[in-house]
């Protein structure tokens, strides 16, 4: 994701652009048993307590995901009526795997209401308990059972003051923003990147409308006055990253490297001032393939949408941009590539390769803003040493406001969208500057190229790249990982011991009363 920051972060090229808009299956039973430990405890005497929300021990977002279960498949259908300011009818099935004995199931679930909930085509008791939906089954599930529970409800886009994300209203329809914590704004789900599924969308609408999902279409069908469009993923999906948008839309196809399907989807009325931007993608997979490899994904588009939100979403395979990137005269050229650039290496960082935790952050963000600036600097002559040296001046006030890249502040209570700081982004990035300095270019795009090919469809850890980085570089680097990731001041530069870091603000006092 980028966000529009406001308070003080560096230009990507001083004195001439736009601030930044910096704002993105197979995990081992191993590790997955030891990041729900904490919580299994709580699941196992669930049937004695009330219910309660559960989460998975995520340090940022300690009720997200729910213990016990491996979702392995998502099957979404949405019904919608043609205005974007009612709720949608849904049905949610979820194909999960018992990881230990369950006689509840918690669901993350927060807008809609709940008509009925089905556990192998057995009604099911259920009661909201916070944002959690905690499903009784008839029969308690044994260990390593697989199981589909079938969930009834509504899903509705009207925002709620406070709580961002889910549904995001257009001019003409509806799209998705679900990171960090919004999915469970728009469907039952374990609504954690640690718990990748595949998924399908079913989505009907009135004839007029184009609705479009994550993965690949396979099939279209008129019934009457309505269309249903049927789309499937093919690689493993965290449901942070879901995508459904319903408007009046043309979808535009080209092929990219390899034979890659491209498709866009744009307002209709403005494909053709849009076209200049969208017939730029192929060339920049090719860039990004060069750099990393092959593109990781079934297909890849972007999604633009008639809305004023602020940031730009990488949800996988179908980028989420607002208009105005493309339509206002204030962002130049290079930076907008740049911008698609960035949203387009989430593909591999993040997407394919997704954050265990939420204190992962930074390996998405620090590596989209990476090569956004590595592409500014070798398509459009922006010095990426400059920018880094810029970022270098304003480290440590990133860290004393929101923590330092490897373990950032949690979110305020009101604003969700909180970790996505400054210092995930451009002081992300300088510590990959910093490791190349340190390791030199060749051994970091080895270790680079290693990392999406190691991890793709999975996800990963900071622990798991300092070891494949010091694995790379042929000596142990958790030395220079500590400082840079969790030091609360910047380490001295490798190379640029004369750059300085500015003394964060100190907070004015307050006037006594």
């Amino acid at each position: 994701m980028l966000i529009t920051f406001r308070d003080g972060a560096p230009r990507p090229d001083a004195g001439d652009a736009p601030r930044p808009r910096t704002r993105s299956r197979k995990v081992s039973r191993s590790v997955k048993a030891a990041l729900l430990a904490s919580a299994v405890s709580v699941c196992l005497v669930a049937a004695t307590t009330p219910p309660t929300p559960l989460g998975v021990g995520d340090r940022l977002f300690p009720h997200l995901g729910n213990p016990g279960y491996d979702v392995t498949s998502y099957d979404l259908s949405f019904t919608y009526s043609g205005t974007n300011d009612k709720p949608l009818q849904a049905i949610t099935r979820i194909d999960a795997r018992a990881t230990v004995p369950l006689e509840r199931i918690n669901l993350d679930f927060a807008r809609g209401a709940v008509a009925s909930v089905e556990v192998d085509g057995e009604p099911a008791s259920f009661v909201a308990a916070d944002e959690d939906l905690v499903v009784t089954p008839a029969k308690p599930l044994p260990r390593g059972q697989r199981t589909q529970i079938t969930v009834r409800h509504t899903s509705d886009p009207v925002p709620v003051k406070g709580r961002e994300g889910g549904w995001l209203r257009t001019a003409d329809g509806l799209a998705m923003a679900n990171q960090a914590d919004a999915a469970h704004l728009v469907f039952p789900s374990n609504d954690h990147p640690s718990d990748k599924a595949q998924f399908t969308f079913r989505v009907t609408a009135p004839k007029g409308y184009t609705a479009v999902a994550n993965g690949l279409a396979t099939a279209v069908e008129q019934t009457g006055d309505t269309v249903r469009w049927t789309y499937r993923t093919v690689h493993p999906m965290a449901t942070e990253l879901a995508q459904v948008s319903i408007g009046r839309s043309t979808v535009l196809h080209r092929t990219g490297p390899h034979g890659l399907p491209l498709r866009d989807v744009v307002p209709t009325r403005d494909r053709a001032a849009l076209e200049p931007w969208l017939k730029k993608t192929p060339a920049q997979i090719t860039w990004m393939e060069n750099k990393l490899g092959a593109y990781p994904l079934e297909t890849y588009g972007l999604l633009v949408a008639d809305a004023s939100t602020g940031f730009e979403l990488e949800t996988q395979t179908l980028s989420l941009f607002e208009k105005g990137l493309f339509t206002d005269p204030a962002f130049p050229e290079w930076y907008v590539d740049a911008i698609m650039v960035h949203e387009l290496a989430h593909q591999w960082f993040g997407n394919s390769v997704s954050p265990r935790t939420w204190s992962d952050l930074w390996l998405n963000e620090g590596h989209a803003t990476w090569y956004e600036a590595l592409y500014a600097q070798e398509k459009s002559n922006k010095s990426l040493e400059s920018r880094m040296r810029a970022a270098y001046g304003s480290s440590d006030r990133w860290r004393a406001s929101g923590g330092p890249p490897g373990a950032p502040k949690a979110p305020e209570a009101d604003s969700r969208l909180g970790i996505f700081r400054p210092n995930v982004y451009d002081g992300a990035a300088l510590v990959l500057y910093a490791l190349r300095q340190e390791i030199g270019s060749e051994a970091f795009e080895r270790l680079e190229r290693s990392w999406v090919s190691t991890h793709k469809d999975d996800t990963a850890t900071t622990t798991q790249f300092v070891t494949l980085a010091s694995r790379t570089a042929g000596r142990d680097l958790t030395g220079f990982f500590a400082d840079w990731l969790y030091g609360e001041k910047t380490p001295s530069m490798p190379g640029h011991p004369d750059w300085k870091a500015s003394a964060p603000r100190k907070a004015a006092p307050s006037a006594k009363k």
